[in-house]
């Protein structure tokens, strides 16, 4: 069964080339480095002007994914709301999700919270990739909350969005939410950590190689670049003011912004068969003395 409205979301777009008028009422073709059209296939409606390097995210890929992160994290769909609203001819979407049944007090507050989903994207470029999940009392799509955020995505439209990685990240959330190892993840929530520890860290697991010259143990500089990225964007956006907050000035993150950028990291991959390895990978830092040594700090 469908949690969001598919029959609203169930069309594709495609890029067309433009032109103009030429002599004798007939048609010239654009440049395409001027730009090309971005239209639906079923109707033919145009929605924008784009970019020939643009790639296009379809609404229903994106939104199957995350349904499948939201089943298969074991969260209480009890009485859940699914919103899909399209504004104009499909020019923009927006996806909202409510979890009544594990509506709670959060920050020792008497209030009373129902995690929420929220999720936009549009093919006219108004609105980026912005997403994120969490206990809101209030929010705005700068990814700024007034509660506790768990989840978040906030990237411009092009290849380097990764469904598959925003999923890991909700499919995260939801398990914390539900409580599926609710108790642990919340210690990680709750546990400061230093951005050098980190680096020490995915320098002793995930981004950990070996030097063909020296045969010594070494990070793999390109792949820690990666991950200390995600890292401080976690930490920027779930502890910090979102886009309000300029990039790489916080010096201190928690266990759950790490998790959260490694189990990124293990799903944001072009080969199917690489994930497993990655998401092995994944599990060995997590039982790791390394990563055991942070908690007990």
């Amino acid at each position: 069964m469908n949690l969001f409205d598919h029959t609203k979301l169930d069309f594709e777009v495609e890029k067309f080339s433009l032109y103009k008028a030429g002599p004798m009422l007939g048609f010239l073709a654009l440049p395409k480095d001027i730009g090309v059209g971005l239209r639906r296939k079923d109707n033919g409606k145009p929605l924008a002007i784009v970019s020939e390097r643009y790639e296009p995210v379809q609404y229903l890929d994106v939104t199957t994914g995350l349904e499948e992160a939201i089943r298969q994290s074991g969260i209480d769909l009890t009485d859940a709301t699914f919103q899909s609203t399209l504004y104009g001819d499909g020019e923009q979407m927006e996806l909202t999700a409510r979890f009544p049944a594990h509506a709670t007090t959060i920050d020792d507050k008497n209030d009373v919270i129902t995690p929420e989903f929220k999720f936009r994207t549009s093919h006219n470029r108004t609105w980026a990739n912005s997403g994120m999940m969490g206990f809101f009392r209030s929010s705005c799509y700068n990814t700024l909350v007034n509660g506790s955020k768990l989840a978040y995505v906030y990237g411009r439209h092009g290849k380097n969005f990764s469904v598959s990685s925003f999923a890991a990240k909700i499919k995260n959330a939801a398990e914390f939410i539900s409580g599926d190892g609710l108790s642990e993840m919340k210690v990680w929530y709750n546990s400061e950590v230093d951005r050098d520890k980190v680096i020490k860290l995915f320098s002793n697991t995930l981004a950990k190689r070996m030097d063909n010259v020296t045969r010594a143990t070494v990070p793999n500089k390109v792949m820690l670049s990666n991950l200390m990225k995600v890292f401080d964007e976690e930490t920027r956006h779930l502890e910090g003011r979102g886009k309000y907050e300029a990039y790489g000035t916080r010096t201190k993150g928690n266990l759950w912004t790490a998790y959260q950028a490694a189990t990124s990291w293990s799903t944001h991959v072009k080969k199917n068969n690489t994930k497993p390895l990655r998401e092995e990978k994944v599990r060995k830092m997590l039982a790791s003395p390394h990563w055991n040594e942070l908690i007990a700090a």
